[in-house]
């Protein structure tokens, strides 16, 4: 059997340039932990502005969710990564020098289209990409910058906790930096072949996939895209409903929707907050952050290490049942006014970062079929950032009601997606995305 020579180098290459929208994503879901403290003093926010300051970033991302399907879908992956990245820079110099409430929630709603569509392309591109082998961790690399862009924005709004009343305005505005960085890396990115041909560009997809391996794997890439396509009309939302595609499409709802309803972001969102409430200095609470953002890289590099070796399924399990079990703890802990509570709340983001984080972008960017990826991919997406706002917006005001008991209710979710998983979703590890068309739609 002929073995196909593939360049490594390049794959890694346009993987980590694409996942600097990841990087960027971290970055503006971050930056927000440790700028709160600041931002409530500054325009005295209470429980429901605190919340909704928070979420507006996952309204910006549902709306860039929707620009990023049409654009993609119309104009090629690399256009919506280069639009995402010159938004992420105008959001991040506008955040900085807001001069309201409003208007900082109005330029952090922005900032939420740009992360919106980089969450939905960036991992979409390296899967159309990569070769099957290496998909997995291809699209775990997008994770991966994405915790780099959380431990690296912790570490800055820790260093910048003691440098006066503004600390804030330059920690949304060095946001502006990576950003520039992401658009001229963008520039430098080959289209994605499977758009390519889907456009009818056969040879420019065939120049793209002789540069990834030789030209057998070419020849067979470009056969198998077309054969997935044939059946293909023009794709529109109505598509989705077919009963054909329903079913991935309600399974990639409710892996996107779980993946935040599990309640792991409330820890990176409110650490403050969270700590503040068991007697926790500023000081201490800030520093809580450069921890966490330590552990989720640490357990982010062991997930990319066995997504494609132990599969997708048991380490989506593995992470339902362990966050339920560490949340009961953890309310006990908070309830006691326990500094250990410390150890297990890492524990939890350790567990989440090897398993639910990762692994369901790895799903999302796989279990749907090549003629309604783009649109399947932003309903997923879109339901993902629905549920992120859901949780950030309603944490404060459970807190302030309920205080440790609301983690219960994340253990409860937890519990739920267990089922979930187990019962519906199928493994996907080392398919080809038309095999795996064929496995989802049930051929």
């Amino acid at each position: 059997m002929q073995t196909t020579n593939y360049n490594h180098r390049y794959i890694l290459g346009i993987s980590f340039i694409s996942a600097l929208g990841g990087y960027l994503f971290g970055f503006d879901f971050a930056v927000i932990a440790g700028a709160l403290p600041f931002l409530q003093e500054q325009f005295g926010l209470d429980a429901y502005w605190e919340g909704f300051a928070t979420g507006s970033l996952a309204i910006g991302a549902m709306i860039g969710c929707g620009i990023a399907a049409s654009v993609s879908d119309k104009y090629g992956r690399r256009v919506g990564l280069l639009l995402a990245a010159a938004i992420f820079a105008i959001s991040s110099i506008a955040m900085a020098l807001a001069t309201g409430r409003d208007m900082f929630i109005a330029a952090r709603c922005m900032a939420g289209v740009g992360v919106g569509m980089a969450s939905m392309l960036s991992p979409m591109y390296i899967a159309e990409i990569a070769p099957a082998h290496l998909r997995g961790r291809m699209v775990a690399i997008n994770q991966l910058t994405v915790v780099i862009g959380i431990l690296v924005t912790n570490i800055v709004n820790y260093a910048l906790r003691n440098s006066g009343e503004d600390a804030w305005r330059w920690m949304f505005g060095l946001g502006a930096v990576p950003s520039t960085l992401f658009f001229i890396g963008a520039w430098w990115l080959p289209e994605s072949p499977r758009w390519l041909v889907q456009v009818n560009k056969v040879t420019q997809a065939n120049t793209i996939l002789t540069k990834i391996a030789d030209s057998n794997f070419a020849n067979n890439s470009i056969t198998a895209i077309q054969k997935s396509l044939t059946s293909s009309t023009k794709t529109n939302w109505r598509t989705l409903l077919n009963k054909a595609v329903l079913p991935a499409v309600l399974i990639g709802i409710g892996l996107a929707v779980f993946q935040q309803l599990c309640g792991i972001n409330v820890v990176f969102n409110y650490t403050p907050r969270i700590f503040e409430s068991i007697g926790a200095s500023q000081d201490d609470q800030l520093l809580q952050t450069v921890f966490i953002g330590c552990v989720n890289l640490v357990f982010t590099i062991l997930a990319m290490l066995l997504v494609d070796k132990l599969g997708r399924k048991p380490l989506m399990l593995l992470g339902a049942g362990g966050l339920a079990i560490l949340y009961i703890i953890v309310v006990q802990l908070l309830g006691a006014g326990s500094a250990s509570v410390s150890w297990f709340l890492l524990a939890a983001i350790g567990i989440y970062a090897m398993t639910l984080a990762p692994v369901t972008w790895v799903l999302i960017s796989e279990i749907f079929p090549n003629k309604v990826r783009g649109a399947a991919t932003s309903v997923a997406v879109l339901s993902l950032w629905a549920a992120y706002f859901i949780l950030v917006f309603t944490f404060p005001i459970l807190f302030e009601k309920f205080k440790d008991s609301t983690f219960y209710i994340y253990a409860a979710i937890c519990a739920i997606g267990l089922l979930f998983v187990y019962f519906k979703v199928k493994e996907t590890k080392g398919k080809t995305l038309e095999e795996l068309e064929n496995v989802m739609m049930g051929h």
